[in-house]
């Protein structure tokens, strides 16, 4: 089962986007802060995939980004930027950062599915094995 790793301080919103996470058959952990996620990709196994919210408190989700891109443990997680400011600044930040998706928040069910399997193809693109065994 895929796991994504969702940072976001609002936990109303962490509710309603593990609802939908857990609706799409994907696992999801829950951060309220960034730098507990941070820890925790030093001391847990990864994650498919960091969705970070970008206004947070202290440490944000474009610093979260950087730390993971300067990473060479880490750069290669797939990242989606989840924010309810999705102005071509904030979006152009944060996709010139490393960053392999934007949403807007609120999301819809569609648009997030569709943003988490454009994100997780960027940075995991199918192998021979998989086109060998694909349906198509």
């Amino acid at each position: 089962m895929t796991t994504i790793w969702f940072v976001d301080d609002d936990e109303e919103m962490s509710e309603a986007i593990s609802l939908m996470l857990g609706l799409m058959n994907y696992e999801m952990r829950h951060f309220a802060e960034a730098r507990l996620a941070a820890q925790a990709l030093q001391e847990d196994a990864l994650p498919d995939l960091l969705m970070l919210d970008i206004s947070m408190p202290e440490v944000t989700g474009l610093d979260l980004l950087e730390f993971v891109r300067r990473s060479d443990q880490w750069n290669v997680l797939p990242i989606l930027m989840l924010s309810s400011e999705a102005v071509d600044a904030q979006i152009d930040r944060a996709l010139g950062l490393g960053a392999d998706g934007f949403v807007g928040k609120p999301a819809t069910m569609e648009e997030l599915e569709t943003a988490i399997q454009t994100a997780l193809k960027k940075r995991h693109p199918p192998t021979g094995d998989d086109l060998e065994n694909s349906s198509i």
